[in-house]
């Protein structure tokens, strides 16, 4: 994304949206949040992801990260395509629990390097691409994936990723290949000795959770308490 690296704070900008004007560091105020971004409103594929969207939102609730859609097309489009993804999900009674960002002129896409070359719509114009924006509660970009137009992402695993975000903001640990988070799963955590260096060493959590300011290093079998 063109000017905007991880660790840069994400512009607050301003935009109308299915719940009105927002300004976004208000929107997201002390929360975490997620930005991903749509090619078109009523496309097949950006309909099954909003809908996945909606039907784990709780999950992102119960991280304290605040979602919120992009796609090129008018609020009014978008309160149209939110009734047919409420509607996919067997849920036409209930409202689309996050808002989407109005762009159809593309001045966001454009801002943040959302615009896919490859795809275009009747008119000639490109498509956003399938952007995702993790920002931290210091407003602070922490992740970016950029996936094209043609290919869906995966919910589960942006959960995953949160998760590491989150755990890795607050102690000071690195998660291995796969990792998944849950309690029987393990840490790899920065030696001690030096910190420059990163090892995956192995620590259980439960382990850490009864130390949580003690260090630790270790094996694949075993794990130690620092003795200094």
């Amino acid at each position: 994304m063109p000017g905007l690296l991880l660790g840069d704070e994400f512009p607050n900008f301003e935009a109308d949206t299915t719940i009105g004007r927002i300004k976004f560091h208000d929107f997201l105020g002390s929360s975490w949040g997620i930005l991903f971004s749509h090619p078109k409103d009523f496309t097949p594929v950006c309909t099954t992801e909003l809908a996945r969207a909606a039907k784990i939102s709780s999950e992102f609730k119960k991280r304290d990260v605040k979602m919120i859609a992009l796609s090129i097309d008018s609020v009014e489009d978008h309160h149209n395509w939110s009734k047919d993804v409420m509607a996919f999900n067997s849920e036409a009674d209930n409202a689309l629990p996050f808002p989407i960002i109005a762009d159809d002129k593309r001045v966001l896409s454009v801002q943040l390097g959302m615009l896919d070359p490859d795809e275009k719509d009747k008119d000639g114009m490109p498509l956003t691409a399938r952007c995702v924006f993790v920002i931290g509660p210091d407003k602070r970009m922490k992740l970016s994936i950029l996936y094209p137009a043609t290919t869906g992402r995966n919910f589960d695993e942006l959960l995953r990723v949160i998760d590491s975000l989150q755990l890795t903001a607050q102690k000071k640990v690195a998660t291995p290949v796969d990792w998944k988070g849950s309690s029987l799963e393990r840490w790899a955590i920065h030696h001690p000795l030096n910190p420059a260096r990163l090892h995956l060493l192995w620590v259980w959590e439960s382990q850490i959770a009864a130390c949580p300011d003690q260090k630790w290093f270790g094996d694949d079998n075993n794990s130690y308490k620092a003795s200094f």
